[in-house]
């Protein structure tokens, strides 16, 4: 424990909140402010002391509420009182504090009143940080480290000197050591040495860095059905790397994610005598390999949604992923089944899968047909995938001819996600680049090249305010939309494009149906309110249109207000939105609950 010594005092204190929780043995509250004629007449004992200090001393010292049976009983508590306050004002920097007994006459009643003069706050003379063990050799990043620590170090000279605020700069101090490489560094000694002649705090610290550890092997404890490799595969280290603790917490994540795991443990015990190879620790539990799951929903862009969902965690005992979901919405029918590899030590992961799809939307009905593999690749902010799809739509717009489109398309997708929280954002960015095409030389009816982004970011305003900007763009080069799947095409309107139109019916004019076109452009403006944590209301403007041609593009705008609500499972929107082309009033609202 710290010492803390004066010229003319010695004072030994561990700096922690006993002192506080001592004060337990006092009786409970009855605060007396000179202000308030009322609380002060009320009040058994008097309290008289500068206004910072009472606030301090209110919120741990307590005065008590019965009068005292006798003089006896009033002596004592006095007596413990000094000592008690003595001991808080020492917490904040108050060395020699003058506590003074007396009694104050109000009327016919006479008070015992405790009188504070707190003296002069001791503030941070001399800062001496001194390092043992490995990081002190001589190597330019060591070197740099411990002048980095000394830099950051909280506690500048002249800074007020207050026990929460040493232990709690000694406390960031070894995690900022502990985090990399030294997972062994401890604090040899730590001294505050107090002279309350001049009110001055000099500190000093002994730290031993200790050896530098090296990741060993894994050691997996509760796997039961699966092989090894999937525990190691996930790993974001291999043997022989210096230790970092974030590595540790990522590999802890990653295995949180896996959907073989119900609960899962990474650490390492820092033994000194392993350090060239501490092993790594995971415990985890196995969670069931199949299970069924059931949903629905409501959306305003395809109505209500009922849906059942199949996985098996350990397909053919290969440790695949196999989902199929069945979907059935008001305007579309999706039917869905895939296959997803283990990521390896590089994150990547591939996937085969097939889908049914049917819509109604717009008076454009559609029949897809669609199988495709890819290559996955995942980082903590970014997702790559490479696919090769091959679809097949039966196309039928009202009053215009039935068409069968097929394409095989190489499709990229590439997307960046960097936000504070991934359910409820209130800073981030979202940026997201799509290429694919196809050619008539090889299984597509049409050549074309489709091409997207979409950016979206989040500025908080304040405590309670959010900025969201969303921007979108898409053109697909081809001679015509004639022979391409609406998928390699754009439509307009609805939830997350233009609010006041309904979903995807910006487009191009076909017979009675409103169709994908070439072009496409959208943005949002969205201000949020958050009036409590979970309750929120929203002011928002959509622009954009889809078209066969930048040329043909005519603007729709799209403007109103909404309620937010922060849900378990994310973000709930309710807009009451109004196209400004027609003067019509929508309501656009989206919400998922799984049961």
């Amino acid at each position: 424990m710290p010492s803390i010594a004066s010229k003319t005092h010695h004072f030994y204190i561990q700096f922690c909140f006993v002192i506080l929780l001592s004060m337990t043995m006092i009786p409970s509250i009855a605060v007396a402010d000179e202000s308030d004629d009322t609380a002060k007449n009320s009040a058994i004992v008097i309290l008289s002391a500068p206004d910072d200090i009472k606030e301090f001393l209110i919120k741990y010292f307590k005065l008590p509420t019965e009068p005292f049976p006798d003089s006896t009983a009033e002596k004592t508590y006095l007596y413990r009182a000094q000592k008690e306050i003595r001991n808080l004002l020492v917490t904040e920097g108050y060395f020699s504090p003058i506590i003074s007994l007396s009694h104050q006459t109000q009327g016919e009643i006479t008070k015992p009143e405790i009188k504070v003069d707190p003296g002069i706050l001791t503030r941070i003379g001399s800062v001496a940080i001194e390092f043992h063990g490995a990081i002190t050799q001589a190597d330019t990043k060591y070197q740099q480290r411990m002048e980095q620590i000394r830099a950051t170090w909280p506690l500048q000279t002249e800074a007020p000197f207050r026990s929460s605020d040493w232990e709690q700069a000694k406390a960031t101090l070894l995690a900022n050591l502990v985090q990399e490489e030294f997972a062994a560094a401890n604090i040899v000694t730590s001294q505050a040495k107090i002279d309350t002649d001049q009110a001055r705090a000099d500190l000093s610290l002994v730290i031993d860095s200790g050896p530098i550890f090296y990741f060993g092997e894994i050691q997996i404890t509760g796997l039961e059905r699966y092989d090894p490799s999937l525990v190691t595969n996930l790993a974001t280290f291999k043997a022989g790397d210096a230790y970092r603790r974030d590595l540790l917490h990522l590999y802890q994540i990653a295995l949180q994610k896996a959907p073989q795991f119900s609960t899962v443990s990474v650490s390492i015990t820092p033994d000194t005598t392993q350090h060239r190879s501490i092993p790594v620790q995971v415990i985890l539990t196995e969670a069931q390999s199949q299970r069924f799951a059931f949903g629905g929903g409501y959306s305003s862009n395809n109505g209500a949604r009922g849906e059942i969902n199949y996985r098996n965690h350990n397909f053919m005992n290969r440790i695949w992923n196999l989902t199929s979901m069945l979907r059935l919405e008001q305007k579309r029918q999706t039917f869905f089944v895939g296959i997803d590899t283990l990521p390896n030590q590089n994150n990547i992961n591939y996937s085969l899968g097939g889908s049914l799809q049917m819509t109604d939307i717009e008076n454009l009905k559609t029949a897809e047909e669609k199988i495709g593999a890819t290559r996955n690749h995942r980082t903590q902010e970014i997702q790559e995938q490479f696919g090769l799809n091959w679809q097949r739509e039966d196309k039928k717009p009202a009053g215009a001819i039935h068409q069968i489109n097929e394409a095989l398309a190489l499709d990229w997708r590439w997307r960046r996600q960097v936000v504070d929280d991934p359910l409820h954002i209130r800073r981030g960015d979202v940026t997201e680049i799509r290429i694919a095409g196809g050619s008539q030389q090889v299984l597509s009816d049409q050549d074309f090249i489709r091409t997207y982004a979409r950016q979206q970011s989040w500025w908080p305003i304040g405590s309670q305010h959010v900025l969201y900007v969303r921007a979108e763009v898409g053109y697909t080069l081809a001679p015509s939309r004639f022979g391409i799947p609406q998928e390699y095409l754009f439509r307009a309107g609805g939830i997350q494009s233009i609010r006041g139109y309904d979903f995807k019916s910006i487009g191009v004019e076909e017979g009675n149906a409103i169709v994908g076109g070439r072009a496409m452009a959208t943005g949002t403006v969205e201000y949020t309110h958050w009036l409590t944590h979970q309750w929120g209301a929203a002011a928002f403007a959509d622009i954009g249109s889809a078209a066969d041609s930048w040329q043909k593009m005519h603007p729709f705008l799209g403007y109103g207000g909404g309620i937010r609500w922060r849900s378990p499972a994310g973000p709930l929107a309710l807009d009451l939105a109004r196209a400004h082309e027609t003067g019509t009033l929508r309501l656009h609202f989206s919400m998922s609950v799984a049961f």
